[in-house]
């Protein structure tokens, strides 16, 4: 079967959780969120959950494997906790408890940021995966890695994952 085949049977209509990890945001503040959650909708999807989440490893953590027991969750998308200082655990955490990585989506994501900002790229630990069935994919806080992630990867290919994911 080839690619436009695959695309053909690719998944409409999935169900999305948002989390952002930050310990400064608020829903009113979230610039990122509220752009991740807009792209899904005009795209057809469903937000079926967003919160806001500090950065802290273990209330991460459970968050995650709460929501890829849920039946109407199939995409998990992160936001924030994926530098270098201290505070961001998203990556790491997630590495502990992913089934499968998705090197690929780490790999394009940093090969457009330096087609944007340069070698900076290489800080960007953006990653993805699945857990349980679920895709989950972590990028960057910002509004412009949020913009970059949803415009250039995942809405073009969030169908697609779902199905391979769920195969």
């Amino acid at each position: 079967m080839g690619y436009h085949e695959h695309k053909r049977l690719e998944k409409e209509n999935i169900g999305c959780a948002v989390l952002v990890t930050s310990d400064s945001r608020t829903e009113e503040t979230d610039e990122s969120g509220k752009l991740i959650k807009q792209r899904l909708v005009d795209k057809g999807h469903r937000v079926v959950y967003y919160t806001i989440l500090k950065n802290d490893a273990q209330l991460l953590k459970n968050k995650i494997l709460e929501l890829v027991q849920q039946d109407e969750v199939q995409v998990i998308i992160t936001s924030g906790g994926t530098g270098l200082s201290h505070k961001d655990v998203t990556v790491d955490t997630i590495h502990t408890i992913l089934e499968k990585q998705l090197d690929g989506f780490g790999e394009l994501f940093r090969y457009l940021t330096y087609q944007e900002l340069g070698t900076a790229s290489i800080m960007s630990r953006a990653t993805a995966g699945v857990i349980n069935g679920k895709v989950i994919i972590c990028f960057p806080g910002s509004l412009g890695a949020a913009t970059l992630a949803m415009d250039k990867i995942i809405l073009l290919e969030i169908g697609h994952m779902v199905r391979e994911a769920t195969r």
